[in-house]
């Protein structure tokens, strides 16, 4: 027997490979609905924002132009595909399988499934990253909230038994993340710290929630300077005490880890916002439609143009003293 929806309960629809190649069959069907998930409200500048433009006659040198910045401009202009030479149809793929992959896609696997050399997948990857950086909650959560910190590195069934409680020492690093969960919404905000301190941590929790907001946390000093928290000792094996409980984010590190593990296998201090990003952002999304999911995606990217040169570059995470 097949399953059954249960009454009154919305299900997520998914799109099979079958069903996504029908629906962009080409690169002029990719192009048109980039266009229409960035331009619902009427086509402007990529450039200026100007609303006064045309289109250009065989679309050369790009397929619109801006009568007020007299520039030319096409969906790609102010996004991470901007001077991208992958045809558009592979932006689609690659965000389609980013978006179904709930472990995350590697460099390896985007290279083979869509023809493009190692390199091209690994930059597109970051680049589709982008879409899924977001500041910190603008309102702040209204909570209830649980928060919590992970470490992300060597295996720590591979530690001492008397180093198993203390990331970042031994032969491996470890790298530590905060992280925050809305329960009333279900949202997750998470970045990279530079070290599990009470200012970063408090600090990291005060920025996302708003004045009065109830938080959960374990037992570690460093969030002790967070106003109204309730906090489960998991050091006497406390880990829920009525609502007093950080399931919900111990469930997405859960599943970070298990991208961690069981495909990427590294993520380096300098990308490792970028892979938090990533999880976050499925995680929030995962409630729509694929498709729906994808023009998130899309509708991300607008402004957030990423280039090689600055992937690359020999620098620190950017971001505050303490949180990147």
């Amino acid at each position: 027997m097949g399953s059954q929806k249960a009454p009154g309960k919305a299900y997520r629809r998914g799109i099979s490979i079958l069903e996504i190649t029908d629906m962009f069959p080409d690169n002029e069907a990719a192009r048109k609905w980039f266009e229409n998930v960035r331009w619902s409200k009427g086509r402007y500048c990529g450039h200026c924002g100007s609303t006064n433009t045309h289109e250009v006659p065989n679309e050369k040198p790009m397929p619109y132009w801006c009568t007020d910045c007299r520039e030319y401009f096409s969906v790609r202009t102010g996004t991470p595909m901007e001077c991208s030479k992958l045809p558009l149809r592979k932006w689609v793929m690659a965000m389609y399988l980013m978006t179904t992959s709930l472990k995350g896609v590697s460099s390896m696997k985007l290279h083979r499934d869509l023809g493009i050399t190692q390199k091209s997948a690994w930059f597109m990857i970051h680049r589709i990253r982008e879409a899924w950086n977001e500041e910190a909650p603008e309102m702040g959560y209204a909570g209830p909230v649980e928060a919590d910190e992970t470490y992300i590195g060597g295996k720590e069934k591979n530690r001492h038994m008397s180093r198993k409680l203390h990331p970042g020492r031994g032969p491996t690093v470890m790298f530590p993340v905060a992280g925050m969960r809305d329960r009333d919404t279900n949202e997750v905000y998470a970045r990279p710290v530079r070290k599990p301190t009470k200012k970063a941590l408090s600090g990291f929790v005060n920025s996302g929630i708003r004045p009065g907001a109830k938080v959960y946390t374990d037992g570690h000093s460093g969030y002790r300077d967070v106003p109204n928290r309730e906090i489960v000792n998991h050091k006497v094996g406390e880990y829920v005490r009525g609502m007093a409980h950080t399931n919900g984010i111990e469930s997405f590190w859960a599943a970070l880890k298990r991208g961690y593990h069981g495909t990427y296998h590294k993520m380096s201090a300098k990308h490792l916002g970028r892979y938090v990003n990533e999880f976050a952002g499925r995680h929030n999304d995962r409630e729509l439609d694929t498709i729906d999911q994808m023009r998130e995606i899309a509708a991300g990217f607008v402004g957030k143009r990423l280039m090689y040169r600055d992937l690359i570059a020999d620098v620190e995470p950017a971001g505050g003293s303490d949180v990147f």
